[in-house]
């Protein structure tokens, strides 16, 4: 009986050394965490990277989608034009060289100044000169959308007939590499020191650590690299607009060129603030005076707030449809993120540097740094829907669209985040567990006594501290990974941009007249038969207004056909067929005046005879608007 009692004691001291973490070194066991833990920190290197470097090496995708031009691409129109419009799904912004007009000898032309078609932002004009020679022309041309990302892009039309060799796209349009990268790489390093000083500082304000001195020169690093990122940013704007080599940064009028924008203002605004903070701080501690806790929280909150607006007013959420809404979202999703992902930082931090004696002061950290990360996922999940909402506009879009499937992605990702979350959550649980009632042996009692009361089952042990920072490092991979997604949801195009643009489309939302092109391809059966047909209906919309077609032959280039006929149908209305009495003009076919009645969608058909015998009718519906 005296030998239970001393393995009772015995084990009774296994238990209690197993409550306080583990802590006494027990031959190899202690030793062997580093191994492991170091090689969980070089598998979130790896992820971290390409949280900063994806899309570094692709060129530039904005989110301000071209939905029509005037001339529509490919046009071959009667006469020439006197002006070249774009209409997009969002405002933009103009460059000094927002176009460039290229005759069919490839040589540039003297046009005028870039502005906004019926002052409307969500367009851009050009005036062409007033003569133009037969022949292909191309268009290159490079916008700022509202989110502050460049778009580019060319069209080409044709006065009179198309050239045998239209007219290539200049390659001093294209996106600079080296600037591409720069700006990449110096704008998500901005996005990663955000977060690692907000989450710090709030980690600090809520968990209350028993001491910050480890966490100060995380923070002072993610201050510096704040500042440092966003001048060069700033530095950056310029030529990454107008994809110029980065030694154009230091140019007097990029800088001024810069200053002039929302975003460079706005980039401006962040380092005043941060100017501002730190001459505040310096001055607190020379001065030795210690605020009011209550004064330092509502001081580091407006602080906060003033810098995440700085992103959320010149990103995603300061184009589109709810911009107020939208602005107010994304400020909160970027403070929750930096609370959460940040705070994790500083909590891995904490633990690694936990001092081997005192196992409870970093137990109640980790219980707060529990309840901060839920309340940071429940502002996510609620903000993170409605931006997907707002990018999506439709459930096709989910799996129709690049940023739909992407988002899919990340939502798995996200599910494993929050399990790993989860797992720590419940390590945590266990190392807050109030200590059982000590253990006592059991004394002999009489043969006749009564018997012996049997004592409350023994709680389970306190799992080892080690394990709890394993479980936070698997969350900071995870979390890592969904970075990197979020790295590409912001270079692609949301799919409600995506599903709205329309190549062709008419102006109808932008008020500005356009015409509708339509090609349809034909094979008579016979040999040489096979082409296709181009019409083009201008403008698109219900009114008087005239129609021309022209004839690719098999090898894409103006064929001559004996005939041409082409009908419309509103088959919605029974209406039609209408004949366009079409007239060879030699090269192409036209009406100078033709009615369109109604709006719809109307059915074009078009029969075209190659040769006294073979003939072939073809149709394609083709929108017309009012």
């Amino acid at each position: 009986m005296l030998r239970d009692a001393d393995n009772d004691g015995a084990h009774g001291g296994d238990r209690e050394r197993a409550r306080d973490g583990d802590r006494r070194p027990r031959g190899r066991r202690g030793p062997s965490r580093r191994p492991a833990e170091t090689f969980l920190l070089l598998l979130l290197l790896p992820a971290l990277l390409p949280a900063l470097l994806l899309g570094t090496a692709a060129p530039a995708s904005a989110h301000a989608v071209l939905r029509a031009t005037d001339p529509a691409d490919g046009t071959v129109l009667r006469t020439a034009p006197r002006h070249v419009t774009l209409a997009f799904t969002e405002s933009v912004g103009l460059l000094t060289d927002s176009f460039r007009v290229y005759d069919p000898a490839n040589r540039r032309l003297r046009t005028g100044p870039a502005g906004h078609a019926a002052d409307r932002s969500d367009t851009a004009r050009v005036t062409l000169p007033a003569r133009l020679a037969t022949g292909t022309y191309t268009v290159a041309w490079r916008v700022v959308s509202a989110d502050s990302h460049p778009v580019s892009g060319a069209l080409t039309f044709s006065v009179g007939k198309r050239t045998a060799a239209p007219a290539a796209l200049p390659q001093d349009r294209t996106e600079n590499g080296a600037t591409t990268a720069l700006h990449t790489i110096a704008r998500y390093l901005a996005y990663l020191s955000l977060a690692l000083l907000l989450g710090t500082a709030a980690f600090v304000a809520y968990c209350r650590p028993p001491t910050t001195a480890h966490l100060r020169a995380p923070a002072l690093a993610a201050a510096v690299t704040l500042v440092a990122s966003t001048l060069a940013v700033y530095l950056l704007r310029a030529p990454y607009e107008e994809a110029a080599s980065p030694t154009t940064a230091f140019s007097l009028s990029a800088l001024t060129h810069t200053a002039t924008t929302r975003p460079g203002r706005l980039l401006l605004l962040r380092l005043a603030l941060l100017l501002l903070a730190a001459v505040a701080a310096v001055l607190l501690g020379t001065l030795r005076v210690r605020l009011p806790r209550r004064a330092t929280l509502a001081a580091a909150a407006a602080l906060a707030v003033a810098l995440a607006l700085t992103w959320s007013a010149s990103d995603h959420a300061s184009a589109g449809v709810q911009v107020p809404v939208a602005i107010v979202s994304s400020t909160l999703h970027l403070l929750a993120t930096a609370a959460w992902l940040g705070g994790l930082a500083a909590l891995l931090w904490t633990l690694r540097r936990a001092p081997g004696t005192a196992a409870v002061p970093p137990a109640r950290v980790p219980a707060r740094f529990s309840r901060l990360a839920f309340t940071s996922v429940v502002v996510l999940v609620v903000t993170g829907v409605y931006q997907s909402w707002r990018g999506l506009g439709s459930w096709q879009a989910l799996t129709g669209t690049t940023y739909g499937r992407t988002l899919l992605a990340k939502l798995a990702l996200v599910t494993a985040l929050l399990l790993a979350a989860a797992c720590s959550r419940t390590w945590t649980a266990r190392l807050t567990r109030p200590a059982g009632a000590a253990v006592r042996a059991r004394v002999p009692e009489p043969a006749s006594g009564p018997p012996l009361p049997e004592f409350p089952p023994e709680p389970p042990p306190a799992p080892p501290l080690r394990l709890l920072r394993r479980s936070v490092l698997l969350e900071a991979v995870a979390a890592a990974l969904v970075l990197a997604l979020t790295t590409l949801l912001t270079g692609t195009v949301p799919g409600r941009a995506a599903t709205e643009s329309a190549p062709s489309a008419p102006f109808a939302a932008t008020g500005v007249q356009t015409a509708s092109v339509i090609t349809i391809p034909f094979d008579t059966g016979a040999p040489g038969g096979h082409g296709k047909v181009q019409i083009t209906l201008d403008p698109g919309r219900v009114g008087t207004g005239s129609l021309q077609a022209v004839v690719y032959g098999p090898d894409g280039g103006l064929a001559t056909v004996p005939e041409l006929r082409v009908t419309l149908t509103l088959p919605a209305r029974r209406l039609g067929p209408l004949d366009t009495r079409l007239t060879d003009r030699g090269g192409y076919w036209s009406t100078p005046a033709f009615t369109v009645p109604l709006p719809g969608t109307w059915t074009v058909k078009a029969t075209v005879r190659v040769s006294d015998l073979d003939q072939v009718t073809v149709s394609a519906p083709v929108r017309v608007t009012r």
